[in-house]
């Protein structure tokens, strides 16, 4: 049986389901908003977080209320079946990627629920051991001038001597900038955003800057590069090393890449639900394919759920799921390091 066949044969039994708005403003012109899905029966609660972006599509969710019947599933899987046959949205949603957020959400809770009344935890349920979390802490490195400035970095770095990251280059990292920063052994990942079209972290593509971080990191991973005429004969070298995020939905996203990847992001909110996440962690482990998880500024459980699956399905990769104490520009003294024990939040017990 596939991983998604067991968890689909759960129990499962809801009367209703509430939700919560979480908040928080880290700069001046950026409010995140995301949503705590509950859904309830007989005083447990089982939790999912909507992490969808769009502030005015969480406020909708939020004002329209608790409108779909979730009571008739008796397992999982009808569950999953019933909430891809809804619309989750009172108003069409800004980017159509979201109704895959939201979709996670809901089966999220609900599975979080099924094992709580089983009196289990996901890792019991199949029989997987769950295992120390490697994690690497993702950031810009815009300084207060708005250009880059590595001693965003270095400040970090100063707390946490051994905390490694990804990064998300600009246009302005010359060779200086990257020969220092490649001096502080510190950067795992470099996430070129080539994959984001009409969104608020687009970059241009720039070939020589490609060259530059392929070269002065050599060891690093290189995420979502928009591979073009010009950038192609650049990373041909290097496709060993190049990963793949905004693009993966499905195994099919997976299957369809122009070259099979050594490791590549799973980020289950972006999969979209249950059945399509397990299947990409089936797949990758068929494939011989490594797996990481990434975040998506979550603000409440969703992180630790995506925690617990890497730390369970992957937990030796470069897991962009560090604790949320590591957004600070300095990070407080006393956070977990990795690798970590991931906390038992979601997915299961306790009540």
């Amino acid at each position: 049986m596939s991983t998604y066949e067991r968890v689909a044969e759960l129990p499962v039994e809801i009367d209703s389901y509430a939700m919560e708005g979480l908040s928080i403003q880290p700069s001046p012109d950026f409010e995140r908003l995301t949503t705590v899905i509950q859904v309830l029966c007989d005083g447990l609660a089982g939790n999912g977080e909507d992490i969808t972006y769009e502030g005015l599509d969480a406020i909708a969710l939020q004002d329209a209320g608790p409108v779909h019947d979730l009571s008739g599933p008796r397992t999982i899987g009808e569950l999953c079946d019933l909430i891809g046959s809804l619309d989750l949205f009172p108003s069409p949603p800004e980017r159509e990627v979201s109704r895959l957020y939201r979709r996670w959400a809901f089966e999220s809770a609900a599975l979080d629920l099924a094992l709580k009344q089983a009196d289990t935890t996901l890792s019991q349920y199949l029989d997987m051991e769950l295992k120390p979390l490697t994690f690497v802490a993702s950031m810009g490195l815009r300084g207060p001038d708005g250009g880059s400035d590595i001693n965003t970095l270095r400040a970090k770095l100063d707390v946490y001597p051994e905390l490694q990251f990804k990064l998300d280059p600009a246009l302005d990292w010359d060779d200086a900038f990257v020969a220092d920063l490649a001096a502080t052994g510190a950067v795992n990942t470099l996430d070129l955003k080539g994959q984001y079209k009409g969104t608020v972290v687009d970059i241009d593509t720039d070939p020589a800057l490609y060259r530059r971080l392929a070269d002065a990191f050599p060891d690093a991973w290189l995420e979502d590069p928009d591979i073009n005429a010009e950038t192609r004969e650049i990373l041909a070298p290097h496709m060993d090393r190049v990963t793949w995020d905004a693009p993966i939905h499905s195994v099919a996203d997976i299957e369809a890449l122009e070259h099979k990847p050594k490791v590549i992001n799973i980020k289950p909110s972006r999969m979209g639900g249950l059945e399509s996440t397990f299947d990409a962690y089936d797949y990758c482990e068929r494939e011989g394919i490594g797996a990481y998880g990434g975040g998506q500024w979550e603000l409440g459980v969703g992180r630790e759920q995506i925690q617990y699956l890497a730390a369970l399905f992957h937990p030796d990769n470069p897991n962009d799921t560090a604790p949320r104490g590591y957004n600070e520009a300095v990070p407080e003294p006393g956070l977990p390091t990795s690798p970590m024990q991931v906390p038992q939040i979601g997915f299961g017990i306790p009540h």
